[in-house]
Order: structure tokens, then sequence, then C-alpha cells
């Protein structure tokens, strides 16, 4: 589940209000025709959208607690499956879901996205900017409740945060289940292996996994879509031959009144095994999450005339054998397979599961980057490791703290059953929180008439609701980890994100403007020393805080200060001629500079090469001014001053912002601006890939009294 979200140049306005900006960055096919490209990304589809849902028969009936199960239970356990695929799968994702997308992007943060730009729910209590205050369109009551209620616009927020945090979750527990559930398959044939053995080889398998993480998808990602494409075809096809020889009219089950009458002869039990039955609809999520990287009618195509059809005659076969079978069901998948294609069928399983897991482990790598983007996530090392695909990242500590979590899950837990719990706690919160924010966008952005949104709401609320109360029995069985995990992230981003706005917010309120500045350089206690200054700035429009508080100390400026902007692109490399933009603002020795750059460049300043293009560059303006005044007057003058200002030295100046909290401040401020100082003390700093010489740089502390 691969999201491309960034911040893009006009939230920089919006920043303070807790905007989010969505774009597209799907890749066109030129060399076919539009519904040969349609089909061919929907078999794309098939090695990265689906890898989590197609590989869901290997753990659902051994998940399950089934006790002395009869032929009735296993028709209602099935019946339930089906219509778990139909209405969850089929109604709510691949035809309601997928188009909410925002700009093309899916997934819980492009609905919040949604809400964002049509709505004020800014989580800090300021006033609202003018891009919302100043809309002549009529907001429903609900909008209006929002922009109202701070308390509901920060739950937001969270839930919409907690939501993404479930799906990092996920990235810890597919590939723990995945591919422990087909390495189990090896025990069939050799009796001897015992448990412990198949949870070493798994935790080994992993560890491969992991350590070969930072050497990219690119070489092998080709094999992806075959080997599910292999999968997806096999397993109905065992399905099928199951069916005819166990038991042919297993589609009776079809009918809703099977479930009515499992439910009515189980009651209690009957509800606890929903915390099983749920896991058959997992990695659906990637349906909507997925928009990104395609389109919304290729994820339709491969879901409804694919991974819809395999799933549902997969299961039936399961069914069909474990009728006549009814005590196999912990081993479930492996049994049902026949034993002429027994080795052919764990080879690919093996494989599809680890497919299944490099799906996850490349989505976790992406939301982290993404939402280190977009200041919700604590700075951690990103690397990209493709020049061709921008969703292709490594994260070392993100890798190995997966790695440490997959491998502790196999070997604390190793029951399938357990990390079936935990899976199941997973699957459900995110279909809930899809729902919750879904019904939203259908209330406040779409405009859907009340009984349809309703029906909707209440259908998928109730249905979803149901399954949430089920699977919570299992937290303390194992479903308290990915809960656990998820809160914690959950709330280190929300912190992180709510410091950043905080600053982000005073920084607004007292920015340096160019009159303000022309002010502060009239004052003649100012010293201009010999010197080039590249002085670190966020703000385009003005300059930060901190360099107001610099000039008030030093009592100095440089002869020549350059005031650097960096700005993330999202293309692979930015031309030479575009990466580096000067320009004069109007004061004597000072100019402005925005360094671009895309995911596939080197970002470092070490060196005489930047210097040397920031200089000839300000020489060229400087060139370009004088012709347009045609006048030569301090032409030359002004050049030899920006070569002498390179020959005396060159340092480069950059703001370290601390919180200074005020005894006035709320507790929630006072508590989220300390933990976020734990967090801004403990991670990566804002500008190491930059590589500036240590002797060349300069830090200047300030703090901001919130």
């Amino acid at each position: 589940m691969q999201l491309m979200v960034i911040k893009t140049d006009s939230c920089e306005k919006d920043a303070a209000n807790g905007c989010v900006h969505v774009l597209n960055n799907s890749t066109p096919f030129p060399t076919l025709d539009h519904k040969g490209r349609t089909l061919f990304i929907a078999y794309k589809t098939l090695g990265v959208v689906f890898g989590g849902l197609v590989t869901s028969p290997l753990y659902v009936y051994p998940s399950m607690q089934l006790k002395s199960p009869t032929e009735e239970n296993y028709l209602g356990i099935f019946s339930i499956m089906f219509w778990t695929l139909s209405l969850i799968g089929l109604v709510k994702y691949a035809s309601i879901a997928v188009r909410a997308d925002d700009q093309g992007e899916g997934g819980t943060f492009a609905l919040y996205s949604l809400l964002c730009r049509k709505i004020n729910i800014n989580i800090l209590s300021s006033k609202r900017s003018c891009a919302n205050s100043c809309t002549t369109e009529k907001q429903s009551k609900l909008g209006k409740f929002f922009e109202e209620s701070l308390v509901a616009r920060r739950l937001l927020l969270f839930i919409a945060i907690l939501g993404m945090c479930m799906l990092i979750g996920d990235g810890v527990l597919t590939p723990a289940i995945s591919v422990l559930s087909a390495m189990d398959g090896i025990r069939a044939p050799f009796p001897s292996i015992t448990k412990t053995w198949v949870e070493i080889l798994s935790a080994v398998v992993l560890i491969a996994l992991f350590l070969l993480q930072k050497y990219g998808t690119s070489r092998v990602s080709f094999l992806f879509s075959p080997i599910m494409g292999a999968w997806t075809l096999t397993t109905p096809l065992v399905g099928i031959f199951s069916i005819i020889k166990h038991y042919p009219s297993i589609y009776k089950a079809i009918s809703p009144h099977y479930i009515f009458t499992f439910f009515w002869r189980n009651g209690k039990e009957g509800w606890l095994l929903l915390s099983g039955t749920i896991l058959c609809i997992t990695g659906s999520e990637a349906m909507f999450a997925d928009l990104g990287h395609f389109n919304k009618s290729s994820i339709q195509i491969a879901f409804l005339f694919t991974i819809y059809p395999s799933l549902v005659l997969t299961y039936a076969g399961q069914t069909a054998y474990l009728i006549r079978n009814p005590n196999d069901h912990k081993d479930g998948f492996y049994k049902f397979i026949p034993s002429a294609v027994y080795w052919p069928m764990f080879v690919v399983s093996t494989l599809a599961a680890i497919v299944a897991s490099q799906s996850l482990i490349s989505a976790t790598f992406s939301i982290i980057k993404q939402s280190v983007a977009l200041d919700y996530f604590p700075r951690v090392k990103i690397v990209h490791t493709s020049t061709r695909q921008e969703g292709e990242v490594y994260s070392p500590e993100v890798n190995y703290i997966l790695m440490v979590l997959c491998v502790a899950v196999i070997l604390i837990f190793g029951d399938g059953s357990e990390i079936g719990n935990a899976f199941g706690v997973v699957v459900t919160m995110v279909m809930l929180i899809t729902t919750t924010l879904l019904t939203l966008v259908m209330i406040i952005v779409w405009r859907t008439p009340p009984v349809l949104a309703a029906l909707y709401f209440v259908v998928f609320f109730v249905m979803e609701g149901v399954y949430v109360s089920s699977v919570f029995t299992k937290i303390p069985e194992g479903g308290w980890i990915p809960f656990a995990i998820s809160l914690i992230l959950a709330f280190i981003m929300f912190c992180w994100f709510y410091g950043r706005q905080r600053k982000i917010e005073y920084e607004l309120t007292n920015r340096i403007d160019m009159d303000r500045l022309k002010t502060l350089l009239s004052d003649p206690g100012i010293q201009r020393v010999p010197g080039l200054c590249f002085f670190y700035t966020k703000i385009q429009d003005g300059l930060t805080p901190v360099f107001g508080h610099y000039l008030k100390n030093m009592k100095s400026l440089h002869t020549i200060t350059v005031f650097t902007t960096l700005r993330y692109i999202m293309v692979a490399k930015v031309p030479p001629h575009e990466r580096i933009i000067v320009s004069k603002l109007g004061l004597k020795g000072v100019y402005g500079c925005i360094v671009q750059y895309g995911y596939a460049d080197s970002l470092s300043l070490e060196g005489v090469d930047f210097v040397l293009q920031v200089t000839d560059g300000l020489q060229n303006q400087v060139r370009d001014l004088f012709d347009q005044a045609q006048s030569t007057t301090s032409l030359d003058e002004e050049i030899a001053g920006i070569k002498e200002a390179k020959l005396a030295g060159v340092v480069h100046v950059r703001g370290k912002t601390r919180f200074h909290i005020s005894k006035s401040s709320s507790w929630f401020d006072r508590n989220m601006i300390a933990f976020y100082e734990v967090l801004h003390s403990n991670c990566r700093s804002a500008l190491p890939a930059l590589g500036i010489p240590l002797p060349h740089c300069i830090e200047v502390g300030m703090r901001y009294e919130v």
C-alpha cells in the first residue's frame, strides 16, 4: 500500500491549519491504447495491491478456534465469508471507497485531506485561515460542528493518524503470519519437523528479506505480478477440484439463511468465531490506499474478475474439504491440496507469502516517508533505492525495527491463531475508521442525501462494529500487539505534528517581511562583515524570527547574505539549470536562493560546487538587472563584491529552535509540547543530508514562547 502524499508549495500558507495536499503520481504507459493500458495496470496490481488479500486463505481457518465443528457450522462460516467479501470488498471498497480519491490518491489520509480543504479543521485554537473563512459556500451542519469544536477537530486528526498507524501495524503482522503459514506446509510431508523449527525457519526467511531491503526491489519486482498471478489462478483451480470431489452443493451456503442459522445454533461461540472469519478480507484496504500508483478502473477490474472469484472459489474448496474432514481446520489450507500438486503449491504459496510481505514492508517505508515529508513523524533517514520509481524507498531505522518486531511476533507468539487475533484487530479498526471518515466525506464534501449516507453508515458501521466487538475479546490473546503499536505510533505522530504546527504558527506570526528587514538593516549599529553567508529559512514569504534574533544579538551581517530555502519536487531529478534559483531582494548584498531537488537527487552542499553555482547565479542575476536598467555604473562593483565575499569565507547559518512553555499554557499544550521536545531532541537534524562541513556551520539557538 503505497501512498504518494507530499506537502505542496501552496500548503505552506495553510500549514498551520493542518492542511494536507495530495498529488497524483501515477505513471502513464503511452505505448498502449487506453483499454490495453488499463488491463496491463490491472495485471500489475496483482503483485502490489492484492498480495495481502489473496493470500488470506493460508491462515483464515487455522486462526479459528473451532470446537467439534459440524457441516452446518462450516456452511455458516463460508456464508459469512462470502457476504463479507461481497459487501466490504465488492460494495464498500471496490465500488464506493475508490471514488473518494483526492486527486488520484486514496487511504485514510486522502479522506482527511478532502475534509481539510472543505472545512476548517485546524487543530490549533487560533483563528481560521482566510482560505477557509472566506468561502461563500454554505456549510453543512456537521461541517459547522467540526469548525466550532476544537476537541472534535483534534479527535478527527487522531483517528486519521490511527488509521495510518494501523497500516504500519499491518506491516509487522502480514510478513509474520504469511510466511509462518506458508512455511508450515513443510510439516505435512515431514512430520518430524516440529513447530519450533518452522518458526525458526520462518524467522530466518524474514531476516533475509529485511536484510535485502537496502538493495531495493527494482531488480525482482517484475516477478511479483507473475507470482501472484500464478497463486490467484492455481488456488481456485484446486478449490474447484475440492468442491467436485468433496461437496458439490457448497454454493447453497451463499444464502444468508445459513448465517442466521449459524448464530442461532452457536450463540456466543459463533460471535467469537468472527475474529477469525474477518481475516478473509485482510488487505482490502489496499484497494483504496494504492489508488495513487494505479487507477480506479484497473483496481476494480482486477478485483471483480480475478481476486473476488479466486477467493470465493478457494474458500468454497477449503470449506468443502473441511465438511468431509471436520478436524483438519488447524491446517485448513495445505490439507485440501491434492498430493499430486502439493510441492508445486508449496513453492507458489511460499513465494506468494514473501511477495505479500514485501508489499507491506515497502508500503510501511512509503507511509513513513510521506509522514516525515508532511511533518507527521520525527525525521528518520530515507534512502531512495531507485531512480525510476519515487515510491521505492528504504529507511534503515524503520527496517530494523520492523525486522525485530516481526521476528519477535513469530518467536514469542508462534501460534498462528494468536497472530491471527492480532491481525484481526488491525483489519477491523482500519475498516471502521475508513467507514467513519468516508461517511463524513459523503455528508460534508459530496453532499450525499442524508438517507443514503445514513444507509451506508448503518450497514457498514454495524457490520464492522460486530466484528470489532468480537476481535476485541482477543486482545489478551495477542490482539494487544498491533493495538499497542498503533496507539504508540499515533500518539508520537500526533504530538510531533502538533509541535510542528505550533512552531509554524509562531514563525508565521512573527516572520520578518521585507519592510521590517529594511528597518533592521538601516540601524547604524549593524555592521557588515566580510564573507558569504547562507542563512536557511523555511518561510518563502519572509524570514524566520531566528534571523531577527541573530541580528539583534550579533549586531552584524555578512556583506553578501543569501537566504536559502530547500524545496522538494516530485520528480526524479531536477534539471541542473532549474535546481538553484537566485533572486535579488532589493537590498544591498541581500539575495534569495531556492534549492530544488527531486527524490533521486543527491542533496549535498559539500565542497565548492554549490557555492560556485550560487555565486555564478548571483552574478548573472545582477547582470540581468543592470541590462534591464541599461546602466553599468555599479555593475562591476557589485560583482566584485560577490567575488570578494566568497574569497573572505563561506558560512552556513541555520536556526535551532526550542519551545519555552509559559505558566499560562494549558495542560494540553504543556504535555504535547513537552513530549514534542523529547522527540525533537532525539530525531535526526533537519539538515544532515546537506553535508555542510562542520567548520562552516553555525547554529543559532532561539526559544519560541508558547
